[in-house]
């Protein structure tokens, strides 16, 4: 299962539809090495190029590169987006984990499972 940080977000100049290179947090944020420390892991991301967004699954080197390794959606019909310029990436819950969340609670509940 992919992780989440929170208040992580980085710039990237990378281009293109391959693995981004992180360079470094935006004001106010934590880069993605803060966030998650210096071993892989699995993290969801969201990418923002222009008018163009992406989210996805993607694995986080441990210092300053994360690939791009399911897309679950994206403003591309589903593909991975085209990096063009300064594009930003963030951490963040997709709404395929909010919702099993969701429907995973509301299961316990009706079966009367205590929940905190």
């Amino acid at each position: 299962m992919p992780y989440l940080a929170d208040r992580v977000q980085e710039t990237t100049a990378t281009t293109g539809t391959g693995t981004v290179t992180l360079a470094g947090a935006v004001a106010g944020y934590r880069t993605f090495a803060s966030g998650f420390g210096a071993s892989p892991v699995r993290v969801n991301y969201l990418l923002v190029s222009g008018s163009l967004w992406e989210v996805g699954i993607g694995t986080f080197n441990g210092t300053t590169s994360l690939t791009r390794d399911t897309v679950l959606s994206s403003s591309s019909s589903g593909s991975a987006i085209t990096l063009a310029g300064t594009s930003n990436v963030y951490c963040t819950a997709p709404a395929e984990l909010l919702d099993n969340a969701t429907n995973g609670h509301s299961y316990a509940m009706a079966r009367g499972f205590a929940m905190p």
